[in-house]
């Protein structure tokens, strides 16, 4: 009886391994980690740097009621992996195209939170056929000095000080522990001191020919208004909700705001 228990054991630990290592994907120079919910027309949700997909758990279900929901790890985040001691939103951008190539999608939707949306804004620019709509939660093409000041000034020790929370979350989404939040966190310095990464001119944002939605709130302290609206001034099918009493973040699913919010992706992403 005991060896029953134990081989029945051993087939659920390998079906668990199994189920776990079909949601990773070979691209480039690293194994990204994704899910998948729905069926239907594509929507790709990209979370912010220092997360990872299960910032958007909240608003998957609605999202795949009758569309097919992926949500990924970016390389380095989460259970993905990463080769480079550096780090780019382009390469990101290059990777998520490559797996959306392996699950055979061509057209699909996009919304991206702060980095992840950087990461679009190469997908739309690299390639203007494939988005068919697109959200842009708290994004910047390209790094004013406040937000460069804000990157340079962090470090383990500083957000540990300064954003306790902060740490705690990262070690509840990050299995790698302290080490692979230092890496990120290294990776914001190198952001303040790049140039070229995200460096998007109007005439280049001009030709994103999708419908989309920018979004950022008025209280914002890495984010500026302004470059809000200069990205709704660039891009030619874009509409701009400025979000009262908002920071850098998406609104609560639980609050009134947070209701709104739901209702206007959801409806966004589908109908468009």
């Amino acid at each position: 009886m005991k060896k029953l228990i134990l081989f029945t054991l051993s087939i659920v630990v390998m079906q668990g391994l199994l189920a776990q290592e079909d949601n990773f994907a070979e691209v480039n120079d690293v194994k990204l980690y994704y899910e998948i919910k729905g069926e239907g027309d594509a929507i790709l949700l990209l979370h912010g740097h220092t997360m990872t997909h299960d910032m958007w758990s909240p608003w998957v279900d609605e999202l795949s009621e009758n569309n097919m929901v992926i949500t990924v790890d970016a390389r380095g985040h989460g259970q993905s992996t990463t080769t480079a001691d550096s780090f780019t939103f382009k390469a990101t951008a290059v990777d998520f195209y490559g797996l959306l190539d392996k699950l055979k999608v061509d057209k699909f939707s996009a919304m991206g939170f702060s980095g992840g949306a950087m990461a679009l804004m190469h997908m739309a620019t690299m390639d203007t056929t494939r988005i068919q709509s697109l959200i842009l939660l708290g994004s910047a093409p390209y790094l004013p000095k406040v937000t460069r000041e804000w990157l340079a000034s962090k470090s383990y020790e500083t957000v540990a000080s300064d954003r306790p929370d902060w740490i705690t979350y990262m070690k509840a989404v990050q299995p790698g522990g302290e080490d692979q939040i230092r890496l990120l966190l290294k990776y914001y310095n190198q952001m303040a001191d790049s140039y070229t990464d995200m460096n998007f001119t109007a005439p280049y944002l001009s030709t994103i020919n999708c419908p989309t939605l920018i979004i950022n709130g008025d209280q914002d302290p890495i984010i500026p208004v302004d470059i809000a609206v200069g990205l709704y001034n660039a891009i030619p099918e874009s509409s701009l909700w400025i979000v009262p009493n908002l920071g850098h973040a998406v609104p609560q699913k639980e609050t009134i705001l947070g209701e709104l919010f739901t209702e206007t992706i959801v409806d966004f992403l589908t109908e468009n």
